[in-house]
């Protein structure tokens, strides 16, 4: 699988990996940052979560040299609950991953032609068709005004629900292509591009599972024990950086977020908009 994970030399780091330690990746994917945290330094110890089937069951084949080191957990990192546990560190990568996107029939993204899913976790019901095709206006607006930054949501939705139902990535995508004047159609980003951010959000409760995690994961750090969080939008990052600073247990260690050097998006301009936090647990 092709995912190239972002700012690993900056997170890893970031973390100060001890030997023998026990961490949390938050946001397993296809294993890029695990590996490395492994790696890092003798005997460490992975709890890695992901509530993407796929995802656990392709890293259960890359990591199996790990395996007796690697305890998987499916599910939503929201959700998650660690008992009696504590970790030296803790890091989450937030939003999609690279195989997730470039996989047509997950439905992320308008290059391919796909059914309009976007589920992170394809056990659960709701997808994105779902909401094009049966929410109100009104509430359509709202999610692309406020999940995509969207200047133009309401005129956006009143083209879709005059125009629905979709069924296809492309279709909803060329539907807000001409919903929009001519100079927007044509600027540096698709004119979609905003709306399939949104879309994906709400599916997948993005934002409010960051809340809960960010509330709850640096109560399973041990003392000194880091937390180091990768947004790729100012939505993210907002959260993460108001999360980090109203924490009572946390030190902030990035005033200013740590984003990728030149080198680095030039091998992976996927990378270009990521932005590395970190924090550590008081005494």
């Amino acid at each position: 699988m092709n995912h190239v994970p972002v700012l690993s030399n900056e997170l890893i780091s970031g973390l100060a990996i001890r030997p023998g330690g026990l961490y949390l990746d938050a946001t397993l994917g296809y294993g890029g940052h695990t590996q490395l945290i492994l790696a890092a330094a003798p005997d460490v110890k992975v709890v890695a979560i992901d509530q993407d089937e796929q995802a656990i069951a392709s890293c259960k084949t890359s990591l199996a040299d790990y395996s007796s080191n690697i305890q998987f957990w499916y599910g939503n990192f929201a959700d998650y609950q660690p008992k009696n546990l504590e970790f030296d560190g803790i890091i989450a990568d937030l939003g999609i991953n690279s195989v997730q996107l470039d996989t047509p029939e997950r439905g992320f993204s308008f290059r391919y032609d796909a059914q309009l899913d976007m589920r992170m976790n394809q056990q659960q019901t709701i997808t994105a068709a779902e909401i094009v095709n049966h929410w109100e206006e009104a509430k359509l607006a709202n999610i692309f005004y406020t999940y995509g930054e969207e200047r133009l949501s309401r005129r956006i939705a009143r083209k879709i629900v005059e125009r629905r139902p979709f069924e296809t990535t492309t279709e909803l995508a060329e539907a807000i292509a001409h919903s929009v004047p001519r100079k927007y159609r044509y600027g540096r980003i698709h004119p979609a591009t905003r709306v399939f951010q949104a879309l994906r959000i709400e599916v997948n409760q993005e934002l409010s599972s960051l809340e809960t995690f960010l509330k709850n994961a640096p109560n399973w750090l041990k003392t000194k024990g880091r937390i180091g969080i990768i947004s790729f939008h100012s939505l993210e990052d907002r959260l993460v950086k108001h999360g980090f600073r109203d924490s009572s247990v946390l030190q902030v260690l990035t005033k200013k977020p740590i984003q990728p050097q030149d080198n680095e998006i030039s091998t992976n301009p996927r990378a270009r908009s990521a932005k590395l936090r970190l924090a550590e647990k008081l005494s």
